[in-house]
């Protein structure tokens, strides 16, 4: 087997803590808002288009996050990111474009959980802490420089941060679909809904599907990570990771979905996406 300079050890086929570490960190870059978004709008005509949604976002989450893994990998250098291999492939200009598009396609993202992270903190000092809230600028500024702080402090610091956070949301998201249990009822899956409406829903909710189960914005330094710690089995083991998250997404995610949509009647997801409100309010 090949020896790695970076770290002296056989790579291989074998899990080791650093490829668990990872795949829990891209678990919880994906994992946020959309999915509490995702039972009202892939529920509204039945459970049956929530089951081809399953069968398909575990493959696209997979090959579209490995795909772009691989275009970082296909560098011929092993400290380029993304904007690197952009200018290295298509040249300066072009690079630079495509770099702009792809800054466009993550900065939205921050916005909304830049939004999203001070309406939850804002809340938690009003209703839970009894506290008036601070000034509203004042308090998204802390927070986004806090968040930006466990980056710039470093991988290590970073991997090992949402390691903390992502053990208990994992158990949330677990015990929350458990705990919905009980409120399961039939009157979803006697609902099925004509073509029209089938394949509109899953047009429909392909966009918030795509925004539950992103974790493209962690995929650079992902691989970057794995050329350094594995050398010429990046790619291998890159691949190896990428399905471990596509997996544990599928079965958290979509078992909280399952467990949402079962509880409640197509009629109040309907009722949940006009208020225009999260699962777990509505619930």
């Amino acid at each position: 087997m090949a020896q790695t300079p970076e770290t002296g050890h056989a790579a291989s086929g074998r899990w080791t803590k650093f490829d668990v570490v990872w795949m829990l960190n891209l678990f919880g870059t994906a994992v946020g808002a959309g999915i509490l978004f995702l039972p009202i709008n892939a529920g509204m005509s039945g459970i049956w288009p929530l089951v081809v949604i399953t069968l398909l976002v575990g493959p696209m989450t997979y090959f579209a996050h490995r795909g772009l893994a691989r275009f970082v990998l296909s560098s011929s250098r092993a400290d380029s990111d993304i904007t690197a291999v952009v200018e290295e492939h298509f040249g300066l200009s072009a690079g630079k474009l495509i770099t702009l598009l792809y800054f466009f396609a993550i900065y939205p993202i921050l916005l909304i959980y830049a939004v999203g992270i001070t309406n939850t903190v804002e809340s938690f000092i009003v209703n839970q802490l009894q506290m008036a809230a601070p000034p509203r600028l004042l308090l998204s500024g802390v927070l986004v420089a806090a968040l930006m702080a466990v980056i710039l402090v470093g991988e290590n610091f970073m991997l090992k941060f949402n390691e903390w956070l992502v053990y208990p949301l994992c158990g949330i998201l677990f015990c929350l679909s458990l705990y919905l249990i009980p409120h399961w009822n039939t009157s979803s899956l006697g609902q099925m809904p004509d073509a029209g409406s089938f394949l509109g829903t899953l047009w429909l909710t392909l966009p918030v599907l795509v925004f539950a189960f992103n974790h493209s914005p962690a995929i650079s330094s992902f691989a970057l990570a794995q050329r350094r710690q594995y050398g010429d089995m990046a790619e291998q083991k890159a691949s190896q990771t990428l399905r471990g998250t596509a997996c544990i997404l599928v079965l958290f995610v979509m078992a909280f979905v399952f467990s949402c949509v079962l509880s409640l009647s197509p009629a109040q997801l309907v009722e949940a996406k006009a208020q225009n409100i999260p699962v777990l309010s509505y619930l």
